[in-house]
């Protein structure tokens, strides 16, 4: 069976781009990874993107870019799995290189949020919820993570206070990124004192709505050796899963697991050939604090309903245990949500070249963990250093 790498890797500043368009962000990004590779041309391009239509009334995102970017008459498509759609992009490069049909393949994952009105860009990214059973009745996707957050506090005890920390933690790493929509340390009085958007959620347990893209580029090692790209920036992409959970919250067996995200994440250790704790990094799904939890406990870090106790504890630090966030996750560093699983992806290949702004020492291997919905839709990726 073949094997994939990652030869290059790009991405943009996430933050309000009042300026630049959708096309704008992917080609920056896309030309940045090529750049980054040392190459011209690519043989077909993935696009990760959840609701451009709305947000931009744009589709075909496909021959958008890639005709703005002057890759020629090649094979591009959008790939959509609510905000996991960056994750599931890099996966399905991955296939097509591993299956043979193509040999150097673009991802790019892109998102334009902020030219919308507040109240519109609430009700898109609530498209990742069900319209009929849960929006219908007035459950905004906010509101849907804060049940999640009330039944996880209630069912072990935990505080605002002890959840507040996984912002902490993001944010003590993206004030080292210089690509971060939020550069600046938060003490978890900062996180107390913010406003309930969703009792218990206030405004610093959630993401921000923000622009960006990020691109990789990847190939086989073979082809890598071929086009001339020193072995020290290849990554390796040991191990993917993908799966999905029932996409309405009253249907999940158990509110409090993350079903999707454990069942993905045993296909990508089985892949890889690694157990849970092999892994050097999590760069986890933090759209919501508690998020960030139950993604640690999915993916087999914690038992069941310990996965706020691993910060209390400190062990979700850059240079602890279990580092999470490295470069602000998706609290500090910003949610473009179709581009947010490209991003992941970068920064792990940042991590395990030694080049990332918050470095985890010795890092051999990592993940990523890409959720879309309220936990319906979930992919996990393990890299590892060539």
């Amino acid at each position: 069976m073949r094997k994939a790498v990652i030869i290059g890797a790009g991405m943009t500043p996430v933050g309000e781009h009042w300026k630049l368009g959708l096309r704008d962000l992917a080609v920056e990004a896309l030309l940045n990874a090529m750049d980054d590779a040392g190459i011209d041309k690519v043989d077909s391009l993935y696009v990760g993107n959840m609701v451009s239509g709305p947000f931009v009334e744009q589709e075909n995102l496909g021959a958008l870019i890639a005709d703005w970017a002057g890759l020629g008459n090649i094979p591009a498509v959008k790939i959509e799995a609510a905000c996991a759609s960056g994750g599931a992009a890099v996966q399905e490069g991955v296939k097509a290189v591993l299956s043979g049909l193509e040999d150097v393949v673009a991802v790019v994952g892109v998102e334009k949020m902020t030219d919308a009105w507040p109240s519109d860009a609430t009700r898109y990214l609530a498209y990742a919820a069900d319209a009929e059973w849960e929006l219908f009745h007035g459950a905004s996707f906010v509101a849907l993570n804060a049940l999640i957050m009330r039944y996880y506090m209630k069912a072990y005890g935990y505080t605002e206070e002890d959840l507040a920390l996984f912002a902490v933690n993001a944010h003590a790493n993206g004030a080292k990124n210089p690509y971060a929509m939020f550069k600046r340390p938060i003490k978890v009085e900062t996180v107390l004192k913010s406003p309930y958007v969703a009792d218990p959620l206030k405004l610093f347990d959630a993401s921000p709505v923000c622009d960006g893209a990020a691109s990789v580029i990847i190939t086989t090692p073979e082809k890598a050796k071929e086009l001339g790209v020193p072995k020290e920036k290849w990554v390796e992409v040991a191990g993917m899963g993908r799966a999905i959970d029932t996409i309405t919250l009253a249907s999940r067996e158990d509110l409090l697991v993350l079903k999707a995200a454990k069942v993905a994440a045993e296909r990508a250790y089985k892949m890889a050939g690694v157990e849970a704790k092999d892994i050097d990094f999590f760069e986890v799904h933090d759209a919501f604090t508690v998020m960030a939890a139950l993604s640690l406990e999915a993916l087999g870090v914690a038992e069941k309903g310990e996965g706020a106790k691993l910060a209390k504890e400190g062990q979700i630090a850059i240079d602890a245990d279990y580092p999470i966030q490295t470069m602000g996750g998706l609290k500090a560093r910003g949610h473009p949500v179709g581009a947010t699983g490209v991003y992941q992806t970068v920064e792990a290949v940042l991590q395990l070249r030694g080049e990332a702004p918050s470095q985890v020492p010795d890092a051999e291997i990592g993940l990523t963990q890409n959720i879309g919905g309220t936990g319906s839709n979930i992919t996990v990726n393990v890299f590892r250093r060539v």
